[in-house]
């Protein structure tokens, strides 16, 4: 029997634009679930970069909650109008448009994807934001199949650590690029088949060194527009490359006739800005496809794991860049 849900509920919300410091621990209503919405007890929630981001501007996209987070992992404890009644009780995973940081958490449906048996939840809360925004922009953006050579700039990070799995169990061949040494081990470990520190090592010679001069098919990258001629320069003919965030280097300059000589695909998106209904589609896909094997062959990289309360730390932690994978809360 599920215990009853409490009026109010613990949840993080900053105070202002800054640093970890304006992160407060506040006492907010617990809300109720919405048509095609649930209501989970938050078991674990996962930090992204886009919480970051959020903390420094102060605010949430419009008609976003305030409470940061992106991704939790839980059991369902109510169910909104239209929702399937077998889904209350469930352990399920979820992407969320904000509400992570909290006791309890508001889904979508379509958005969750059962925990299966077996699997921590912990390790679940680490995989909604990377896996939804990995299969988006390097399989259904970037076309990445098996045989493909990949590229991923910052391969240690939750979505990069998640992504080289992925990308292992599409049968593709994985070039990773971190900042240290300890990082590329832990991307080997992980099934990449190079790890480059890119401290020491110039990642467009070496990936042309291991793709017989031919370049990468796909780069994934989560720098910016620092790397945009070298990336360009290190894809194979139609290659893609595809960016998550403009924050370290936000202009892309590249001298237009290398992207014409290499027929190059240049894009990149936003996982919290996609239209719902492409959101639910690729839920579909990734129940259909990756997600049953999550439990086996696919394991998260989880670094460390901070009680709610103890939020200015995790996000201290995020903004060192020193972490290994992903960061989580515990309520």
């Amino acid at each position: 029997m599920m215990s009853p849900i409490p009026s109010t509920m613990n949840a993080v919300i900053p105070t202002a634009g800054g640093g970890p410091e304006v992160l407060d621990l506040r006492q907010v209503n617990v809300s109720t679930p919405q048509a095609g919405e649930v209501l989970i007890r938050v078991a674990f929630a996962g930090i992204n970069r886009h919480d970051v981001g959020q903390r420094k501007r102060g605010h949430p996209p419009a008609g976003a909650t305030p409470i940061l987070g992106l991704e939790v992992a839980g059991e369902v404890v109510a169910i909104g109008p239209g929702v399937a009644q077998d889904l209350l009780g469930r352990r399920v995973c979820a992407l969320v448009n904000g509400g992570g940081y909290a006791d309890y958490c508001l889904a979508e449906a379509a958005l969750c994807l059962d925990v299966p048996a077996g699997m921590p939840l912990e390790h679940a809360a680490a995989v909604p934001e990377g896996l939804f925004t990995f299969w988006f922009n390097v399989v259904t953006l970037g076309g990445l199949t098996a045989g493909k050579w990949l590229l991923v700039h910052g391969g240690s990070s939750g979505v990069g650590s998640l992504g080289i799995q992925v990308a292992k169990w599409l049968g593709a061949r994985v070039i990773t690029t971190s900042g240290t040494e300890e990082k590329c081990r832990a991307c080997l470990a992980l099934g990449a088949d190079h790890a480059l520190n890119y401290r020491t090592a110039d990642f467009e010679a070496e990936a042309m060194k291991f793709t017989d001069g031919r370049g990468v098919d796909v780069i994934l990258d989560m720098v910016g527009g620092l790397y945009a001629q070298k990336n360009v320069d290190t894809l194979a003919m139609d290659g893609h490359l595809v960016h998550l965030t403009h924050a370290n280097g936000p202009e892309f300059k590249v001298a237009l006739s290398s992207i014409i000589r290499k027929r190059a695909v240049v894009t990149g998106s936003l996982m919290r800005g996609l239209e719902s209904d492409k959101k639910h589609a690729l839920a579909r896909e990734l129940r259909e496809s990756v997600w049953p094997d999550v439990a086996g062959r696919i394991k998260p990289l989880v670094h460390s794991v901070y009680p709610l309360a103890e939020v200015r730390a995790a996000h201290a932690l995020m903004d060192s860049g020193e972490q290994s994978g992903k960061v989580l809360l515990r309520p």
